[in-house]
């Protein structure tokens, strides 16, 4: 893994890097875990035991949940744990803290899904020799912008994940960041409000924050010289829609009632953001750079990450 790996003394480098995964994701499975970070391990007793070491010196703590028959462990930092992560400075520090009740509750399913979808970049990455680590995501990042529809009113954009991904083209020998807008959709919300993220998704690539200047005795506020997306990002990122938690009939009928509503909203269909959906099991199955995506403005050939349109196989 591409990262420093210093930490509270006494732990080997795997319970280490465990600690800045939990830290960064809240909420993870033993089997996550093996995957991100021992899938050179044939099994994953050896993890389990670094695991079960930090639950012992009070770092992490898990709950049991059933599945397929099986009990598997979830996994989050104690408070003991993230201050000892936060000490080390090596993260952007994070507020929020797993907690029982919270492993237990609602948003568990989604958590896991969110980290689920990102564990299907880092195991492609991998198999295409490109660079996606176990931290190269960060769940629930807020971008705070205004809406002309709504004026006055501060309002804040919340994917469920901002990934980074460097793309490998060994023939071009060309090297490319890709930064995407992770939005996981779990078939809970009705599609009118999945419909209502697009739209804010497409206010925040238009936002353009006032800046303060001084004329004469008097302070005038202007528009700044950009969006307020340029001062996070080179280029506006990509918004990938993962669908799951339905069958495959469900999911299919669901992307297209969502690009039924967006070619009803004029402004997504003049809107210059990219945006796709697929499946997580797409996902897991083909990777990011397979034709999996079917865009949601315009045209529905299936197209890969990059979303640039591209016939589909006969």
């Amino acid at each position: 893994m591409p990262y420093p790996h210093t930490g509270p003394t006494g732990l080997g480098q795997i319970a280490q890097q465990a600690m800045q995964v939990l830290y960064q994701h809240r909420l993870v499975s033993t089997q996550q875990l093996h995957q991100l970070i021992t899938p050179h391990h044939t099994r994953a007793q050896y993890l389990r035991r670094q695991l079960h070491t930090l639950r012992a010196a009070g770092l992490a703590e898990s709950v049991g949940r059933r599945i397929t028959g099986q009990t598997e462990l979830l996994w989050w930092l104690t408070e003991k744990g993230a201050q000892a992560v936060e000490a080390v400075g090596l993260l952007p520090q994070r507020p929020y803290r797993m907690s029982p009740e919270a492993a237990l509750g609602p948003l568990q399913e989604h958590t896991l899904a969110t980290v689920e979808t990102g564990l299907a970049f880092v195991t492609h990455a991998r198999r295409l020799g490109h660079e996606c680590g176990p931290l190269d995501w960060s769940p629930e990042t807020a971008h705070y912008y205004r809406d002309d529809s709504r004026p006055g009113e501060d309002l804040s954009l919340i994917p469920d994940a901002v990934l980074n991904y460097v793309h490998s083209d060994a023939k071009a020998k060309q090297r490319t960041l890709l930064t995407f807008f992770i939005e996981v959709d779990r078939t809970q919300m009705t599609i009118a409000r999945l419909a209502a993220k697009l739209h804010a998704y497409a206010a925040y690539h238009e936002f353009t924050p006032q800046v303060a200047a001084t004329r004469g005795a008097r302070t005038v506020r202007r528009p700044a010289s950009a969006p307020a997306w340029r001062s996070r990002y080179a280029v506006f990122p990509r918004l990938l829609l993962v669908l799951t938690g339905a069958s495959e009939a469900r999911l299919e009928r669901r992307t297209a009632d969502l690009r039924s509503l967006a070619a009803s909203n004029p402004s997504l269909t003049t809107t210059a953001v990219r945006a796709g959906v697929t499946t997580l099991d797409q996902l897991r199955e083909q990777g990011p750079f397979a034709p999996i995506f079917t865009p949601v403005i315009g045209s529905a050939h299936l197209t890969d990450a990059w979303l640039r349109p591209q016939a589909v196989a006969a």
